[in-house]
């Protein structure tokens, strides 16, 4: 089901219509907050539209604060970093909450997905992206290193570095075709190492082994 498709096409709410063969940015996180690094990634933000005039931002998510604190002012972190980093709205796009059909198009237009989060339980969305193909800049962060090799099967950046972001964004974006080779390399770990026949096999033998006592 979640699989590469080049001729896939994401009408925005605003009716612009992005494919395989724009410049995408995506980043996806059920709250748009500092676990996930979305300050951070909003930092990346002004720079890679900066040097990117072609480029689209598509951030998918909600305001709510799923693992982290909730800001003292009543605002969301998405509110808070609007407030500070200047954005072109036409570019910039925040989709909320979306349907899983929608979430499935953003990852097979992407041409960079962007995933940051801090040493905690690997977002189920980053597997999905690389299932889809996507070509990731991640975290260095111990989740992350699990399934993301740098160089290999995607780009690692530091958690806490913008510049960083936007020029490993900037470098998947200027070498679309020598890039490629990092999303198909990330499918191919999926579908190895991840399959849901497999895994649930997997599973069925752990409740089937005996249990041993200390």
């Amino acid at each position: 089901m979640v699989k590469p498709d080049r001729d896939q096409i994401l009408t925005l709410p605003d009716g612009t219509v992005l494919t395989k063969d724009m410049e995408v940015v995506t980043y996806t996180a059920r709250g748009l907050e500092p676990y996930r690094g979305f300050h951070v990634f909003m930092r990346a933000v002004e720079e890679i539209i900066r040097r990117r005039p072609n480029c689209h931002i598509v951030i998918t998510g909600g305001d709510e604060v799923r693992y982290g604190k909730k800001l003292p002012e009543g605002l969301s972190h998405r509110e808070k970093m609007l407030k500070e980093v200047p954005i072109d709205e036409k570019r910039v796009h925040f989709m909320g909450l979306v349907p899983y059909d929608v979430h499935l198009k953003t990852l097979q237009v992407s041409s960079a997905h962007v995933y940051l989060t801090v040493p905690f339980v690997l977002s189920w969305s980053m597997i999905e992206a690389m299932a889809a193909g996507c070509v990731i800049v991640g975290s260095a962060t111990p989740p992350v290193k699990e399934v993301i090799e740098d160089g290999r099967n995607g780009l690692l950046v530091d958690f806490f570095s913008p510049a960083q972001i936007a020029d490993r964004v900037d470098e998947v974006l200027g070498h679309p075709g020598r890039m490629a080779r990092l999303g198909k390399a990330a499918r191919d770990d999926i579908v190895r190492n991840y399959s849901v026949k497999d895994k649930l096999a997997e599973y069925e033998r752990l409740w089937k082994s005996p249990v041993i006592s200390s």
